[in-house]
């Protein structure tokens, strides 16, 4: 980056750090930061969305739309998460190639098992081999984000369907003997209500997510783990230019400094917004804020 990097060997200890720190490899672990922070962008609304509608289905007097709901939540929630991701990455990739595959290769006239084998036609691959490697990073992002959010939702949805049980159920009769129809008092009445409670699980699932986030490195995404690891060890051939010792320790001390910073931030707003939920409602904390201002 700078003009006397061209001969690391002559650098004094300060520019060689300088040089070292600013290498094209350096900057992809410095932009791994924001492909954690896109996942959580992302995959948090995603998750919430997939919970909401699945507490919905788990409530639901439909029979076969609650044990719908209530069968993810259960086996979602019973799988550890290692296992589901590497198994659900690997089938929603085969499910997306399979579906090409029918449409762009009618005439294939060959098996698509193959005893241990998934082959499909080459018009079929995603992405294509041809394809440049944003591409393929960028694919590989989308399932990740599809899986954690599918795990995730899980975990909402049972935090969700419990604060929709919390609600006091004298309130729900009020409301039906205002005349409020089921739906109306659903939307007016259990949904405003159901976040005050459902909020601290929601901030435990949210700080989950937070450190579930080093998954992607099993994935075979190249995050901020990968960078740590790949940059701290003991330098290949690849980085020869400036090689060191095993480093690993202080590359994932920062890591592990980011991850408190990030978990205390989260911890501040969540904070704010329990505040803001809580004021004027019948629970603990609302009752402590009433307290504070006599």
């Amino acid at each position: 980056m700078f003009e006397y990097c061209t001969d690391p060997g002559t650098l004094s200890q300060f520019r060689w750090f300088s040089c070292f720190l600013t290498t094209g490899v350096h900057m992809s672990f410095y932009i791994s930061f924001f492909k954690v922070l896109a996942l959580l962008a992302i995959t948090a609304p995603i998750a919430l969305s997939f919970g909401f509608f699945g507490a919905m289905a788990a409530r639901s007097p439909f029979l076969p739309l609650s044990w719908l709901g209530r069968g993810y939540i259960a086996n979602v929630r019973g799988i550890p998460d290692i296992a589901f991701f590497l198994f659900f990455v690997i089938a929603l990739d085969q499910a997306f190639e399979w579906a090409r595959h029918k449409i762009k290769c009618p005439d294939w006239d060959q098996p698509i098992r193959q005893g241990a084998d998934f082959i499909v036609c080459k018009a079929a691959k995603l992405p294509l081999g041809t394809s440049p490697e944003w591409m393929h990073e960028s694919y590989g992002f989308f399932l990740a984000t599809i899986t954690f959010a599918l795990v995730f939702g899980a975990f909402a949805a049972s935090v969700l369907y419990g604060g929709m049980r919390a609600v006091p159920h004298a309130q729900i009769e009020t409301a039906e003997a205002y005349g409020m129809s089921p739906r109306q008092t659903f939307w007016r009445i259990i949904v405003p209500q159901m976040w005050v409670y459902a909020l601290p699980g929601l901030s435990n699932l949210w700080m989950v997510l937070i450190k579930a986030t080093p998954l992607l490195f099993l994935l075979g995404i190249e995050d901020i783990v990968y960078w740590a690891r790949e940059l701290g060890g003991t330098k290949t051939s690849k980085f020869t230019a400036y090689p060191h010792g095993d480093w690993r320790m202080w590359y994932f001390l920062f890591l592990l400094v980011f991850y408190l910073a990030f978990t205390r931030l989260s911890e501040v707003v969540l904070e704010k917004l329990m505040t803001r939920l809580t004021h004027g409602q019948a629970t603990s904390g609302g009752e402590a804020q009433r307290k504070a201002t006599v």
